[in-house]
């Protein structure tokens, strides 16, 4: 059982006044550089891949840039992240497939975005909201967890499902300024380890934040 539309709207509008200007933390300038910052950000942070990408964007400006390099090259230049093999052959593989099918641009639409190698759900819904405008909700660990403990979604909901209760919860023209505010939510005050909940303002209905002082 989720949270009612009274209570999720509570919940927006609190952390409307948490972080009013909450957006993606990922540089970038264009919708390529943001799909290639999305697929390096998979287990990492985000102030890590700008470290990186403050180098790789100068050095590669198109698909055909990245495919007409050797792989161990590109490995070198992302070596710092982690899963950087992996994640080279992706972004060489996902490359290969804008010049390919797609004309060396980023499809604006998610079902073509989620065929590339190394492109999920959540790595779709991100470019399509911050590139296109597209309203949607990209389910990170920080969404995921922060849903959980405030009761939105049941512990055992999986991200899909996580996604589809916010959609149904949440206008459709919040969708993605609410990714954003949940994101921020987790990422600086409701943290996996140490969440703040002694100064939280959602304490009054976080029955995980009130198990925790209780316990504490």
């Amino acid at each position: 059982m989720s949270v009612t539309k009274k209570t999720m709207r509570y919940i927006l509008d609190v952390l409307a006044e948490m972080f009013p200007n909450a957006k993606c933390e990922l540089n970038h300038e264009n919708p390529f550089e943001l799909l290639i910052a999305v697929v390096l950000s998979a287990q990492c942070t985000d102030k890590k891949v700008n470290e990186v990408t403050a180098d790789l964007f100068k050095k590669y400006r198109t698909p055909e840039d990245y495919v007409n390099v050797p792989l161990e090259e590109l490995e070198n230049d992302i070596k710092r992240i982690g899963l950087y093999r992996n994640k080279a052959r992706n972004i060489q593989k996902l490359c290969r497939a804008l010049i390919e099918e797609h004309g060396g641009e980023v499809p604006s639409r998610r079902e073509e975005l989620v065929k590339l190698a190394g492109v999920g759900r959540k790595t779709a819904n991100v470019v399509i909201s911050n590139a296109f405008d597209v309203p949607a909700i990209a389910v990170d660990t920080h969404v995921e967890r922060v849903t959980k403990r405030l009761g939105i979604c049941r512990q055992k909901d999986t991200v899909l499902e996580v996604e589809k209760t916010l959609e149904r919860l949440v206008p459709k023209d919040e969708w993605t300024i609410t990714h954003h505010r949940l994101i921020f939510f987790g990422r600086y005050h409701c943290t996996a380890k140490n969440p703040n909940c002694a100064a939280c303002p959602l304490f009054d209905i976080c029955r995980e934040g009130k198990k925790r002082l209780k316990a504490g």
